[in-house]
C-alpha cells in the first residue's frame, strides 16, 4: 500500500524525455496520449509511420491495437445479453454446434476470462501453418472440430486464448445476425464518436490514415510483415490514440453499457481454487507500485499497444507501437512512475548469484530454463524468454508487466546458482519442477523422424540441417520450419519470429508433447523414421 495519497504531475519535458530515443526520422516508433479526468493533456507521436515515406507518427492516425481488442468484443456481447438475447454462461455450443464435444461445454464466460481450459486453435494455426497464408477465421474454427483434447480441466487455471475470442466472435455474429464489424461500430464506436476505429479483419487491405507495421531482422533492419488471414475478437481492431483516450474517458461514465455490466466486466474472476485471476472480461486488474490500475497489453507482428487507467487520479495512457523492437508495456509503465508521485518503492530485488539450469514440470510438463544473460539472470518459461528478479517473497519474478509478478513465481530449492529443483507457484497453485539432465551425443539422430498429430491435422518432420537440427511442420493451413536448440536431455526450443514453443521427447522418442504460452503438452507420436 502506498504510504500517503498519490498525486499527479504532468511534465511535457518529462514525457518527451522518456521519448528521446524514439524520436527519429529514419524509423518507425510509437504514438502516445496521456488524459486526465477525461481531458488530453499530452498527445504526441515519435518515429516514421511508414519507412517509404516521411511521414511522422500521429495520435491521430490508425493503428492496431491488438488484444486490446478484446474488451470491446466482452462488452458487445454483454451488450446482447442486455437485450436478452444471451447469457454470459451460455455453453459456446449452443452457438457453434458443430465443434467437438470437449469444447461445446465451456461457457463464454470462461472463454472471456481465459480460464476454459481449451485448446488456443490460432495459436496452433501460427506455430504450425506459419503467420502468411491467407486463412479465414471460419477455417481456422474447424481446428474445434477436431481438437479432442483440452490444456487443463475449466475453471482449474488460466491460460491466454486467442482462439477463445475467434469463437466469441463466431457467436455474437449469430446473435447479432449481422458481421462483427458492423455490430462493434453501430453498438459502440458511433455512439462513443470513435469515428477512426473500426474492426480490420486483414493487413492486406489498404485502410487509409493507416501507419504501417515494421519486423526487424537479426541484423537489425527494418521489413514489412503481415499476419496473413483474419483477426475478429481476439485482435482486429484498428485505432487511434485519440480515439482511445475518448474511449477510456468514456469508461469513466459509460454511455454505452449499463453500470451492471461494467462492473462485471471489471470484477476479476476467481478459479476453483478460490484465487483471484486479476482478470475480468477482457480487461485485466492489478495494483502498480500500491495503486488500482486497469489495464491491457497486444501485440503482434510489427508492432504492440498498451493502455492503462488509474481510477483514483483520473490518469489514462495510451501507447500504440508500430515496431516490433520497443515495448509500449515498459513505456507504460515509465509513463506511470513520471506522471504520478507518491507511488511505492519500486522492488529493486537483486541477487548477485545467477541460478542456471533446465527443470521440467513433473506433470504438466512445462520447461524452464534458469541462464545468465547480459550480467543479469533471466529465465526462458515454456520457450518465453525475460528478464527476472527476486521478489520480495524470494521467489523469481519475470520482469516487465503489469500483472505477472502477481501470478508468476520461481522458488529456487537447494543451492542457488544449481538448484536440486524449482517450485513454480502460479495462481494459488504449485508445481514441482525436476532438472532436466545433459543430453547425449547421439540425440539428434534419436529424435529425427516424422511425427503426427492428429487433432489439429499436422506433421512435423526433425532432422539435421547445416549445424543445427531443423523441425518443419505441415499444418492445414500451410508450412513453417523452426531451428531446435537442445535445452537438455529430450528437451529441445523452437524458436522463429512470434514462434516459441518446448519439445518434450519421452524416452524412446516415440512422441513428443509441445508445450508453448497457450497450448500446453499437445502430443505428437512417431509416424515414421528419419525424415532425410
Amino acid at each position: 500500500m502506498t504510504g500517503g495519497a498519490v498525486r499527479l504531475r504532468i511534465d511535457d519535458k518529462q514525457l518527451d524525455a522518456l521519448f528521446a530515443q524514439l524520436n527519429q526520422c529514419n524509423v518507425p516508433g510509437i504514438a502516445v496520449g496521456v488524459g486526465v479526468k477525461g481531458r488530453a493533456v499530452y498527445r504526441k507521436g515519435f518515429g516514421l509511420a511508414t519507412m517509404e515515406l516521411p511521414v511522422v507518427l500521429s495520435p491521430s492516425m490508425r493503428m492496431r491495437i491488438f488484444s486490446i481488442t478484446k474488451h470491446f468484443t466482452c462488452l458487445l456481447y454483454l451488450l446482447l445479453c442486455e437485450d436478452g438475447k444471451a447469457d454470459i454462461d451460455d455453453c459456446i455450443g449452443q452457438y457453434l454446434a458443430t465443434i467437438h464435444p470437449v469444447t461445446r461445454k465451456a461457457t463464454v464466460r470462461q472463454l472471456m476470462t481465459h480460464t476454459s481450459g481449451l485448446r488456443d486453435a490460432l495459436g496452433i494455426r501460427w506455430l504450425f501453418s506459419g503467420y502468411e497464408q491467407n486463412v479465414s477465421s471460419a477455417e481456422v474454427l474447424k481446428l474445434y472440430e477436431d481438437i479432442d483434447d483440452i490444456n487443463f480441466p475449466a475453471g482449474a487455471r488460466r491460460a491466454y486464448n486467442n482462439g477463445g475470442y475467434m469463437m466469441l466472435s463466431a457467436a455474437i455474429e449469430r446473435i447479432a445476425d449481422c458481421p462483427l464489424k458492423d455490430a462493434l461500430q453501430h453498438r459502440i464506436f458511433e455512439p462513443v464518436g470513435m469515428y477512426d476505429t473500426l474492426l480490420r479483419l486483414v493487413d492486406t487491405d489498404f485502410v487509409s490514415n493507416s501507419a504501417i507495421m515494421h519486423m526487424t531482422k537479426e541484423n537489425g533492419e527494418y521489413v514489412k510483415s503481415y499476419l496473413g488471414g483474419e483477426l475478429t475478437g481476439e485482435g482486429g481492431i484498428v485505432s487511434t490514440v485519440d480515439d482511445m483516450l475518448r474511449w477510456l474517458a468514456h469508461m469513466d461514465a459509460p454511455m454505452v453499457g449499463t453500470s451492471k455490466t461494467w462492473e462485471l466486466m471489471k470484477t476479476p474472476q476467481r478459479l476453483a481454487n478460490g484465487t483471484s485471476t486479476g482478470y475480468g472480461l477482457g480487461l485485466s486488474l492489478a495494483r502498480y507500485r500500491g495503486i488500482e490500475a486497469v489495464w491491457h497489453a497486444g501485440g503482434g507482428l510489427g508492432g504492440n499497444s498498451q493502455f492503462i487507467k488509474v481510477p483514483a487520479v483520473g490518469l489514462d495512457v495510451v501507447i500504440l507501437a508500430n515496431r516490433q523492437d520497443v515495448s509500449s508495456m515498459e513505456l507504460g509503465e515509465k509513463v506511470l512512475d513520471a506522471c504520478l508521485v507518491g507511488l511505492d518503492p519500486i522492488d529493486e530485488g537483486v541477487r548477485e548469484e545467477i541460478a542456471t539450469g533446465t527443470f521440467k514440470a513433473r506433470i504438466s510438463g512445462r520447461v524452464l530454463k534458469l541462464f545468465k544473460k547480459d550480467n543479469a539472470q533471466f529465465i526462458q518459461w515454456n520457450g518465453e524468454e525475460s528478464r527476472a528478479r527476486p521478489g520480495e517473497n524470494g521467489g523469481l519474478r519475470p520482469v516487465g508487466g503489469l500483472i505477472s509478478p502477481n501470478n508468476m513465481s520461481f522458488f529456487v530449492q537447494g543451492d542457488w546458482s544449481q538448484p536440486d529443483a524449482v517450485l513454480f507457484r502460479s495462481f494459488g497453485e504449485d508445481e514441482e519442477l525436476i532438472p532436466v539432465g545433459t543430453a547425449s551425443p547421439t540425440e539428434p539422430q534419436a529424435i529425427a523422424g516424422v511425427y503426427r498429430s492428429e487433432s489439429t491435422g499436422t506433421d512435423v518432420i526433425i532432422e539435421p540441417g547445416g549445424h543445427d537440427m531443423l523441425m518443419k511442420t505441415r499444418g492445414r493451413f500451410g508450412t513453417s520450419v523452426y531451428p531446435l536448440e537442445c535445452l537438455g536431455e529430450r528437451v529441445w526450443r523452437a524458436s522463429k519470429n512470434a514462434g516459441v514453443m518446448v519439445l518434450s521427447f519421452d524416452d524412446a522418442a516415440s512422441a513428443f508433447r509441445v508445450t508453448g504460452d497457450t497450448n500446453w503438452g499437445l502430443t505428437f507420436s512417431r509416424v515414421g523414421g528419419s525424415g532425410l
